[in-house]
């Protein structure tokens, strides 16, 4: 009678005696042939229910029995080149950034930016051209250049005097005129060799909610209402107790570092490296005034310093710029002499969460307060 399935029913008892296994060779088909001759579920003297504990197993194990072993399935991510935007800057790449519409970036060098589709690596439109004719009537560069967090048609940069333009893609295919200028000019007969240098802006960062601008030059962080461009709303001191030592830094090259600048998700809090290995925290909404000093270790709290309180004013009745920070000539906000070979350049805030990410050597500290 044939078997009307293909699931096992019933097992026959193995003769695990090597020296009667020879005598009886058809012991181990006893299953096979006894479950055909008997129709209808019968029995047999040799089989019996498999749920039986009875079955005898050898202390060894079978050698040709294989069971199933659990592997791990941990993924190691692998990051891989997709596409390369290549053969469209003359010169360094200083910044990128990516449009809010989700199918453009701009790729911005000294004198140029350029606007991508995500899709296209093999052509760039020129969208901000700053190069002169002659090259010796050249007199400022672009050091940085990022989209507005929510409009796609927006975009801002910064130049080696100071100055952030905005422009609006909107207006021409090639954007020479700015639709709005932001920039501090310095009191008249306060200038000096350092002047233009130490007023570079080396980062710009948009506030999430695309109404205010912070800009990082060597000395301070500013910070830029769109609505208001005859000068900064706030005004933080990060680097003024260096202001003495301006030629030792010139000498060394320090004087040229780029630093750049964050703002928490909730536009609350601001952030900016220095040297030693250390950053600072400031407060930015009305009647804030911390300023707190942390050093990137496994230990950030060893250096913090409380920061003279200042008189506390709002931003929207601020006419001119509120300066906050330690201004202790020759040395940090902790009295301690600056290191100028460790220093902090690069720095992240969480979009949304309050957590802080610091590079400081071939280190990466990740804080969260």
């Amino acid at each position: 009678m044939q078997v009307q399935d293909k699931k096992v029913k019933r097992i026959s008892v193995m003769n695990l005696d090597t020296s009667q296994s020879a005598d009886n060779g058809t012991t181990s088909s006893s299953s096979t042939s006894s479950s055909r001759g008997l129709p209808n579920g019968g029995s047999s003297e040799k089989s019996y229910n498999c749920a039986n504990n009875d079955l005898p197993f050898p202390p060894g194990g079978y050698a040709s029995l294989r069971l199933p072993v659990v592997t791990g399935q941990e993924l190691n991510p692998v990051a891989r080149c997709r596409r390369v935007y290549a053969h469209a800057h003359d010169y360094h790449i200083n910044s990128i950034s990516n449009n809010s519409d989700g199918e453009t970036f701009i790729s911005a060098d000294d004198l140029r930016i350029n606007l991508w589709n995500l899709e296209i690596n093999s052509q760039s439109f020129n969208i901000v051209d700053v190069k002169p004719a002659n090259m010796e009537d050249l007199t400022e560069v672009i050091t940085c250049a990022e989209f507005h967090p929510t409009h796609c048609n927006t975009l801002a940069y910064s130049s080696s005097k100071g100055a952030i333009r905005l422009i609006d893609l909107r207006q021409s295919a090639l954007c020479d005129n700015h639709s709005k200028l932001f920039e501090e000019h310095e009191a008249p007969g306060s200038k000096s060799f350092f002047t233009e240098i130490i007023a570079s802006v080396s980062d710009i960062k948009f506030a999430r909610d695309g109404r205010h601008i912070l800009s990082r030059d060597y000395m301070t962080l500013k910070l830029w209402d769109l609505n208001m461009d005859s000068g900064p709303v706030a005004t933080f001191q990060v680097h003024e107790h260096l202001r003495p030592k301006l030629c030792d830094l010139y000498e060394n090259d320090s004087i040229f570092d780029k630093f750049e600048c964050c703002l928490s998700g909730d536009g609350h809090r601001l952030a900016t490296g220095s040297y030693s290995n250390l950053f600072r925290v400031f407060g930015c909404t009305s009647g804030n005034t911390e300023a707190t000093t942390l050093e990137a270790s496994r230990n950030p709290m060893r250096r913090q310093v409380a920061n003279p309180t200042r008189p506390t004013r709002t931003l929207t009745s601020l006419t001119r710029a509120v300066r906050r920070g330690g201004e202790n000539a020759g040395a940090d906000g902790n009295g301690n002499s600056n290191d100028f070979s460790t220093k902090l350049l690069h720095l992240a805030w969480h979009p949304t969460e309050n957590s802080i990410a610091c590079a400081a050597g071939n280190s990466l500290y990740m804080y969260y307060a």
